[in-house]
């Protein structure tokens, strides 16, 4: 196998709070836009947590036919509609051989969805009356599946899970395969729908969701009064593609995916590593491979979930891996203060909004940064979206396991 080979992204999907397209996502972004607000998917009363980043006017008969639809789990659905735009807008059906066109689609949960309403029915009416469909509805890899399927990706075809860190994981390990000569394009990317009971009665008794009652005062990363994430739900799916190949078929090209750490904590099943070592580990290695030098104009689409651990030790992440000096001249911003956090889905939206600053020279803001945290003493964007040129972003994502994941890009010149 050849070795080294650029990668870079020829398209772009994504279903989120924000919007169910990637111009949809995109715009509100630039614009400030909160996703952020009551739970609609189940009645909430007597949670602690009542807010969420839902997903809105979403139609899966847009992307599956009706019996299609009936055996597949909501995060499978936003999958398929993600990867559908992506597909499209790069064109690559039937410009790659099958066997050489491959699916990584990370997701941290899979059909909880599916998994409560089945489990629901097996207590209240017994065993007979659980779905013969419970199980592939259910498993974290059938988004990865259905993707497969509808674009004939004979190559290699999996899941990443790796919890808040899949979606990046994803995109990494669809850039090695590249990379390394085992694909010429890799349809890749991340899709949650986690707003349901289990998981916010799970999430809220562990201290890790936000209780605020207003969708202004709820996902605060950086900010003094944060008190924990926002839970969203959605999918996002980037087409990843061999240079050469993109050139020569003459794709449009969003930019290059240049770099990619991967790492673990060792430490702890929910707790980053206090002195951040495992983070910034993986900046590094992105960095390294990215090419980075002092020279570069950096942004950061940080990991920022708004608890109160993961931003201190997440600006403690940057400064070691950038140093002191260059970490304060870098531009960071937490997009999920306006997408909530989308969990498996996180990073490949956010993989996007780096490369869609990259191309625009508009960077996202981080929304409701009202009071800064000493301890987090970076420039964090606050509220406004800001025009710069930058030449290197970076998306973090950090995950229970002690999963870390740094992507790199860049434009292509």
């Amino acid at each position: 196998m050849s070795e080294n080979r650029r990668v870079v992204v020829t398209g772009l999907g994504a279903v989120t709070p924000l919007g169910n397209t990637v111009r949809e996502t995109w715009e509100g972004m630039k614009a400030g836009k909160n996703g952020i607000g009551p739970i609609t998917q189940f009645d909430p009363a007597g949670y602690k947590a009542a807010l969420a980043a839902e997903v809105r006017g979403f139609d899966p008969h847009r992307y599956l036919e009706p019996n299609e639809v009936l055996r597949t789990d909501r995060y499978a659905q936003l999958a398929v509609a993600a990867a559908q735009e992506a597909a499209e807008e790069s064109g690559i059906q039937g410009k790659v051989a099958p066997e050489r066109l491959a699916v990584l689609f990370g997701s941290g949960i899979g059909g909880i969805g599916t998994f409560e309403r089945e489990y629901k029915k097996l207590l209240e009416k017994g065993p007979r009356r659980v779905s013969p469909l419970f199980v592939p509805m259910m498993i974290a890899n059938m988004a990865a599946g259905l993707i497969a399927i509808r674009h004939n990706c004979q190559g290699p075809a999996m899941p990443a899970v790796t919890a808040c860190a899949s979606g990046s994981n994803a995109i990494g390990e669809a850039l090695r395969l590249i990379r390394h000569g085992y694909a010429d394009a890799v349809i890749t990317g991340g899709a949650e729908a986690a707003v349901n009971p289990s998981s916010i009665a799970g999430f809220v008794n562990m201290q890790a969701l936000s209780t605020a009652s207003e969708p202004d005062s709820a996902s605060l990363p950086f900010d003094k009064r944060r008190s924990g994430f926002v839970i969203g739900e959605g999918a996002a799916a980037l087409v990843l593609e061999e240079y050469s190949h993109a050139k020569a078929r003459g794709a449009r090209i969003y930019g290059e995916v240049c770099g990619y750490g991967s790492t673990c904590d060792a430490y702890h099943i929910t707790a980053p590593h206090p002195e951040a070592q495992g983070a910034a580990r993986a900046m590094s290695q992105a960095l390294e491979e990215g090419g980075y030098t002092e020279k570069d104009i950096v942004y950061i689409n940080a990991h920022g979930t708004g608890t109160p651990m993961n931003d201190v030790v997440e600006t403690a992440a940057i400064k070691k891996a950038l140093g002191e000096e260059a970490a304060r001249r870098a531009q960071v911003s937490s997009t999920k203060s306006m997408t909530g956090h989308m969990l498996g889905a996180a990073g490949a939206v956010e993989a996007i909004a780096c490369l869609l600053a990259l191309e625009g020279g508009i960077l996202p803001p981080t929304i409701n940064l009202l009071e800064p945290d000493e301890a987090c003493d970076l420039c964090y964007l606050p509220n406004t979206a800001v025009r710069a040129e930058v030449t290197l972003a970076l998306s973090n994502s950090l995950g229970f396991g002690g999963h870390n994941a740094c992507l790199a890009f860049r434009k292509v010149v």
